[in-house]
Protein backbone atom coordinates (compact mmCIF):
# COMPACT_ATOMS: atom_id res chain seq x y z
CA UNK A 1 0.00 0.00 0.00
CA UNK A 2 2.67 2.19 0.94
CA UNK A 3 4.84 1.40 -1.70
CA UNK A 4 1.91 2.66 -3.90
CA UNK A 5 1.44 5.94 -2.36
CA UNK A 6 5.08 6.37 -2.55
CA UNK A 7 5.14 5.56 -6.41
CA UNK A 8 2.30 7.62 -7.17
CA UNK A 9 4.19 10.71 -5.66
CA UNK A 10 7.34 10.04 -7.33
CA UNK A 11 7.20 8.43 -10.24
CA UNK A 12 7.37 11.03 -13.32
CA UNK A 13 4.52 8.53 -15.39
CA UNK A 14 1.98 9.47 -12.48
CA UNK A 15 2.21 13.16 -13.10
CA UNK A 16 -0.70 13.88 -14.91
CA UNK A 17 -2.87 11.66 -12.73
CA UNK A 18 -1.13 14.21 -9.56
CA UNK A 19 -2.11 17.17 -11.68
CA UNK A 20 -5.59 16.22 -12.01
CA UNK A 21 -5.67 15.15 -8.68
CA UNK A 22 -4.77 18.54 -7.24
CA UNK A 23 -6.71 20.67 -9.71
CA UNK A 24 -9.71 18.36 -8.20
CA UNK A 25 -8.93 19.33 -4.69
CA UNK A 26 -8.64 23.16 -5.57
CA UNK A 27 -11.69 23.13 -7.11
CA UNK A 28 -13.79 21.22 -4.25
CA UNK A 29 -12.32 23.79 -1.83
CA UNK A 30 -12.99 26.34 -3.38
CA UNK A 31 -16.70 24.91 -3.85
CA UNK A 32 -16.30 24.13 0.00
CA UNK A 33 -16.02 28.00 0.72
CA UNK A 34 -19.04 29.02 -1.42
CA UNK A 35 -21.13 26.61 1.56
CA UNK A 36 -19.58 27.87 4.33
CA UNK A 37 -21.79 30.21 6.54
CA UNK A 38 -20.49 34.07 6.38
CA UNK A 39 -22.89 35.60 9.21
CA UNK A 40 -20.03 36.14 11.70
CA UNK A 41 -17.28 37.52 9.49
CA UNK A 42 -15.10 40.14 10.85
CA UNK A 43 -13.94 41.94 8.41
CA UNK A 44 -15.59 42.51 4.84
CA UNK A 45 -12.54 40.04 3.01
CA UNK A 46 -14.08 36.98 5.40
CA UNK A 47 -17.37 37.24 3.46
CA UNK A 48 -15.86 36.90 0.23
CA UNK A 49 -16.55 33.23 -1.04
CA UNK A 50 -13.08 32.14 -1.88
CA UNK A 51 -10.69 34.35 0.02
CA UNK A 52 -9.48 31.23 1.87
CA UNK A 53 -8.57 29.18 -1.56
CA UNK A 54 -6.72 32.65 -2.65
CA UNK A 55 -4.93 33.88 0.29
CA UNK A 56 -3.57 30.74 1.36
CA UNK A 57 -2.22 30.49 -2.36
CA UNK A 58 -0.82 33.37 -2.45
CA UNK A 59 0.69 33.10 0.61
CA UNK A 60 2.07 30.23 -0.26
CA UNK A 61 3.56 31.40 -3.10
CA UNK A 62 5.07 34.32 -1.99
CA UNK A 63 6.43 32.16 0.77
CA UNK A 64 8.41 30.34 -2.00
CA UNK A 65 9.82 33.85 -3.84
CA UNK A 66 11.13 35.12 -0.41
CA UNK A 67 12.82 31.84 0.37
CA UNK A 68 14.04 31.61 -2.78
CA UNK A 69 15.21 34.97 -3.25
CA UNK A 70 16.89 34.73 0.85
CA UNK A 71 18.97 31.22 -0.59
CA UNK A 72 20.19 32.59 -3.67
CA UNK A 73 20.48 36.71 -3.27
CA UNK A 74 20.95 37.16 0.76
CA UNK A 75 23.81 34.08 0.70
CA UNK A 76 21.79 31.47 2.48
CA UNK A 77 22.66 28.90 0.00
CA UNK A 78 25.65 27.10 -0.73
CA UNK A 79 27.31 25.50 -3.70
CA UNK A 80 26.40 21.24 -3.69
CA UNK A 81 30.67 20.97 -3.08
CA UNK A 82 30.65 23.81 -0.39
CA UNK A 83 32.01 21.20 2.23
CA UNK A 84 35.10 19.03 0.26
Amino acid sequence: MIKRVVDFFGDEEHARQRRRLYYLVLVLIVIADFVVSRQHAEYLWDRLPGWSAVYGFLSCVLLIFVSKFLGHQGGLMRREDYYD
